[in-house]
């Protein structure tokens, strides 16, 4: 047993948790894995393998009781990311967006939306978290969509870009600015968007390098009105719904890229012991060694950190958003050089679409960009470290 087994042994796991975790990873090994690379080459969305996970019921997972769940831990949700990510990472994200999408449904959310939204989550329905726009990226201040009230109603009026689901999705909690409140910070509110509703449009979607089958959607909001029955705590409080989001998705994040980083190493271990030269298996010169040690130290240190901050939210942490933006920085960095690694040990074979590691490669790119893009979040743990008073 290697030392990345022995870490996966060492997780303390229920029962109930060990077995889910079991389907899981037979799920992913024997119908999401197959699958990857025609989804990858056609860009179709894995309708398949939605299906064959909402027949675990993995939706369930995280949805309290009271609505249709039965939760697990915070850890196995992200155990289950990692395992189905290593499949498939454009399954992976999509299945993982839906938790980036109903979190704040649940944490925020009133009685009357908990249980007339919930329910369809747990029973597989579709979500998508809405933020970006052309105009606003990792600044989402910068956002320019607008959320006018209309006595009973609110009219929303914008463009978004980038939105994980966004062209299958059942319902989208979606960010944008209060007319009637100043200031770029201040107006920030969120609203919850159900499919279907008049004025709501999905303009295109992107043809990217990566994560082919996961839909990433342009969005138009043309008037749409929605109910006000469907905001999200109250206007301009939306900035504190957004920030508690992502410090619960970026961990997901990790786990989505340490899957893309397993399957790569793993791939990578595998011909190294498999192909020979002058007699001797890769894996047995000096140099490749040194270059597997590297790997396997970086990636075991990333892995202990995802499970330390996953404790962390799962102890109610007051401020973990240092913590997951150095997991976020870690996971991705290492995703994107050990896959990048990979291709480079099987020399002209990583280079061609019948070895998965060229298709890893540029699915680990995506994870250095989306939830923030690394270089802001080296901005913001830098940031962390300044004093408080200037020394004059």
């Amino acid at each position: 047993m290697n030392v990345l087994n022995r870490l996966d042994a060492d997780q303390n796991w229920n029962a109930e948790e060990r077995m889910l975790l079991d389907s899981v990873r037979q799920l992913a090994r024997e119908r999401i894995a197959p699958r990857a690379a025609h989804f990858d080459k056609t860009g179709e969305f894995p309708w398949e393998n939605v299906a064959a996970i909402n027949a675990l019921g993995l939706n369930a997972m995280f949805i309290p009781e009271e609505y249709g769940g039965a939760p697990l831990s915070y850890s196995c949700y992200l155990a289950c990311v990692r395992e189905i990510s290593q499949a498939c990472a454009s399954t992976g994200i999509i299945w993982a967006t839906n938790f980036h999408a109903v979190k704040p449904i649940i944490d925020f959310g009133n009685e009357e939306q908990k249980q007339r939204l919930l329910p369809r989550i747990a029973e597989g329905g579709l979500a998508a978290l809405v933020i970006t726009e052309p105009s606003a990226g990792s600044d989402a201040t910068g956002m320019k969509t607008s959320f006018k009230p209309d006595g009973d109603d609110i009219i929303v009026n914008g463009n978004k870009i980038f939105i994980s689901n966004g062209d299958v999705a059942d319902l989208y909690v979606v960010f944008g600015k209060w007319t009637e409140i100043e200031g770029s910070k201040e107006s920030i509110s969120a609203l919850i968007i159900e499919k279907g509703t008049p004025g709501f449009s999905v303009t295109g979607t992107e043809d990217k390098m990566g994560t082919r089958a996961s839909g990433t959607a342009s969005l138009s909001f043309d008037q749409a009105r929605v109910s006000r029955a469907n905001l999200l705590v109250g206007p301009g409080e939306g900035l504190s719904v957004l920030l508690g989001s992502l410090n619960k998705s970026r961990p997901s994040v990790a786990a989505h890229a340490l899957g893309i980083a397993r399957a790569a190493f793993e791939d990578a271990i595998e011909y190294m012991n498999d192909r020979s030269q002058s007699g001797k298996r890769l894996l047995e010169f000096q140099g490749l060694q040194f270059n597997v040690a590297d790997l396997a130290a970086e990636l075991v240190m990333t892995e202990s950190w995802l499970w330390h901050v996953a404790k962390l939210i799962e102890a109610d942490a007051p401020n973990v958003g240092i913590e997951a933006s150095i997991l976020k920085l870690k996971a991705t960095d290492i995703a994107m050089r050990i896959a990048t690694d990979a291709v480079q040990f099987l020399g002209g074979y990583g280079y061609c679409k019948d070895y998965r590691v060229e298709r890893l490669m540029r699915d680990a790119k995506i994870t250095q960009i989306w939830e923030g893009t690394n270089q802001i979040h080296r901005q913001l743990i830098g940031r962390s470290f300044l004093r408080k008073d200037k020394k004059k």
